[in-house]
């Protein structure tokens, strides 16, 4: 089944990436990702700060993704040659932690933007 959301999010990514290509540093897709995604008309907030629980309890250090949108998929950009074990543990965990149900990985870094969809 595909999610609309999502679908369109991996849109703007594949533009952001067809204009710029690989080899910047994350800041600068982050940035392009925001504009494209006003442009879109797609609804997000930009590194906002989220709350993480443990055991019920909220910690002091707060989980900032670099975007939230629709206010349920958290989307993580990198810029790295390929995507690792690590990268996608990492927004495994963040899923776990905040508690929203999707999030997307977006790696700009290779010749091809590399996405992979995760639901919890």
């Amino acid at each position: 089944m595909r999610d609309e959301r999502t679908f369109k999010i991996i849109g703007v990514a594949m533009e952001v990436h067809r204009e710029l290509g690989p080899g910047f540093l994350e800041a600068v897709y982050q940035e392009a990702m925001e504009r494209e995604l006003t442009d879109q008309g797609i609804p997000f907030r930009a590194q906002p700060a989220i709350q993480v629980l443990y055991k019920g309890r909220p910690l002091t250090k707060k989980y900032e993704p670099d975007f939230v949108c629709y206010e349920e998929v958290i989307v993580e950009i990198k810029a790295l040659e390929k995507l690792g074990g690590v990268e996608q543990a990492q927004l495994i965990n963040y899923l776990k932690a905040t508690v929203l149900p999707i999030g997307l990985l977006l790696n700009f870094g290779a010749p091809s933007l590399q996405c992979k969809r995760f639901v919890f």
